[in-house]
């Protein structure tokens, strides 16, 4: 995939860094050469490999999903301001 001047330029707005013609130029090699090696490693067979997480062997403790607080919307809604029907009321921001 090779990336032209005009897209260099559009991904600069976007992170919003100011990139001369000069860098610009550069950067289009960069960037096609980066996509190139990504393409390559595309066409590796990955088959029964499998994936990581980590560079170093970790095993994570998972702590079962479950909900400890629930049930605690009157309790809640006292510390508001305001509430209506269950939900806290807020000023109008949009007209």
């Amino acid at each position: 995939m090779a990336v032209d001047k005009d897209t260099v330029a559009g991904i600069a707005k976007l992170a919003r860094i100011k990139v001369d013609d000069a860098e610009q130029e550069a950067l289009t090699k960069e960037l096609s050469n980066i996509l190139g090696w990504i393409d390559e490693l595309g066409e590796l067979d990955t088959e029964g490999v499998q994936p990581m997480t980590s560079v170093v062997e970790v095993q994570h403790s998972l702590r079962k999903d479950v909900i400890k607080d629930g049930d605690r919307q009157d309790d809640i809604l006292k510390n508001a301001p305001e509430s209506k029907q269950g939900y806290f009321v807020v000023p109008r921001v949009v007209e």
